[in-house]
């Protein structure tokens, strides 16, 4: 075993930076277009996939651009092939993207009652969008969750003139969708935009919160929607909250509103319980915001109903809320996106600021944390990040290589850093485009500040010798190694 020390000894020398920063806002480049009700993607490279949306809710556009954070600016890429609003978008194991659903527009006017069955992905490689298999059910405003099988779970949402009653997948290894089953109670549509919010427990499992005090849990183990607690203060029916796992394992429930108002309070669901308890309120009222997972384990809930500037920090550990910088722009409804070095960029959105009237605004900003985190790096044998991965087979010093490949279902451990210390939440790795079952994440035993990743190479990986290897953590993705599959 004397050359697998050696070799993580080495890995721990080359160590990874973390940057000290100002914690406020600052503006960034212009989007080409000023958007709200549109997604933003993180996408492998690093760079921010910004889609649909528009300057009017009546006049979705099939404009796209992306947003290099080196540059600090965003640039066209190709359109796709339907105008959208209130779509979602999932960055697929592989590195595409799927946009589901949305409105669009016929003669200039909004099909309400006509959500969009459509589907298509961008590949980041080629810069276009092409179409897919249409969904079963046409919905916008839903939630979009991905999954560990690597498939894509679309839950909630407007359908035509009812609330979509049957839950669907994306299956990206077929290129299809396929029914998820009924939910556990009936829903039906209450607002024009009205979606749920969804969180991926680190069991696997999905968390749904509705309009009502409702929540129920996915299992696409089984399959089944099971209900999940009932909210002991909140009713949503006016503003869905935000849903985010905390790195305990809980589920911080924000913001939302209903026919009294909009929401300071908030509350946690414990997942061991299957029970909402109340945690600390805010000191703003939020609906139509964001909440970002920071790297440290906080939240940062940005912006909200009367096109608030506002922003406030979630700390788990005292269950307490405190006031956050002000952004420079006041919005609800744009998109919040954590990048890989740590920062988080504020795009779009209804807008209101000296700089900007009430609307749709292409302003965006980004937010700087007190310490800047960047996402998880992949140790290679080399030591500089790049092609063949630091990647053992399970239980041995053997470097899995073109002349020594894994095979299907065999275990391996790849270091790596990056992964927070204690948390719940789990990494996803793809290998070959396709995500690994985890066995084990954490410090690499008796080595302080390397993580080790234990996983199986999962079936239906194309055999080479330098198959791509990248890990998930936070919504962020590591840089890519390689692995000989055989």
């Amino acid at each position: 075993m004397n050359g697998k020390i050696n070799l993580l000894i080495s890995l721990l020398l080359s160590g990874i930076a973390v940057a000290q920063s100002s914690g406020a806002f600052t503006s960034t480049g212009a989007m080409t277009t000023a958007r709200s009700g549109h997604t933003a993607t993180l996408l492998n490279n690093g760079q921010v996939l910004i889609a649909g949306g528009g300057p009017n809710f009546n006049s979705p556009t099939a404009t796209a651009e992306l947003y290099d954070p080196t540059r600090g600016t965003f640039t066209p890429t190709g359109n796709m092939t339907t105008p959208r609003t209130g779509h979602t978008a999932s960055l697929l194991p592989d590195g595409r993207v799927i946009i589901a659903g949305g409105y669009s527009s016929s003669g200039g006017t909004l099909t309400l009652l006509q959500p969009l069955k459509t589907a298509e992905i961008y590949d980041p490689a080629t810069g276009i969008f092409t179409s897919t298999g249409d969904m079963i059910h046409a919905r916008a405003c839903s939630a979009a969750t991905g999954l560990n099988n690597g498939q894509i779970l679309l839950s909630g949402g407007v359908g035509p003139g009812f609330r979509v009653l049957d839950a669907e997948f994306y299956d990206p290894t077929v290129g299809s969708f396929a029914d998820a089953g009924p939910y556990a109670t009936f829903r039906i549509a209450l607002e024009t935009c009205q979606g749920a919010a969804a969180s991926l427990l680190p069991d696997g499992r999905v968390l749904i919160v509705w309009e009502d005090t409702f929540a129920e849990i996915y299992d696409s183990k089984t399959g089944l929607f099971t209900p999940a607690g009932r909210s002991p203060e909140l009713s949503y029916i006016d503003g869905v909250p935000t849903a985010t796992l905390l790195m305990t394992g809980k589920v911080l429930v924000a913001g939302g509103g209903d026919d009294t108002g909009v929401h300071k309070s908030a509350e946690l669901f414990d997942i061991s319980t299957g029970s909402f308890t109340p945690t600390g309120g805010m000191s703003s009222a939020h609906a139509g915001h964001s909440a970002t997972l920071l790297p440290n384990g906080t939240v940062l809930i940005a912006g909200g109903p009367f096109l608030s500037a506002t922003t406030e920090l979630y700390d788990p550990v005292s269950g307490t809320f405190r006031t956050g910088p002000q952004m420079r722009t006041g919005r609800l409804g744009h998109t919040a996106t954590l990048l890989n070095d740590g920062r988080v960029l504020i795009a779009g959105g209804e807008a209101s600021s000296l700089l900007a009237s009430e609307g749709p605004s292409s302003l965006a900003e980004l937010y700087t944390p007190d310490v800047l985190i960047p996402a998880p790096v992949l140790f290679s044998a080399a030591g500089d990040g790049q092609a063949q991965g630091a990647i053992l087979h399970a239980g041995t010093a053997r470097l899995v290589t073109a002349s020594d490949p894994a095979a299907a279902g065999e275990a391996v451990e790849i270091y790596c850093a990056g992964l927070a210390e204690g948390s719940a939440i789990p990494p996803q790795v793809a290998i070959g485009g396709r995500l690994a079952s985890i066995l084990y994440f954490g410090d690499a035993p008796g080595f302080g500040g390397l993580n080790q990743i234990n996983v199986r190479v999962p079936d239906g990986v194309a055999p080479g010798p330098a198959v791509s290897v990248r890990v998930s953590y936070l919504g962020r993705i590591s840089n890519e190694v390689t692995v000989g599959v055989r």
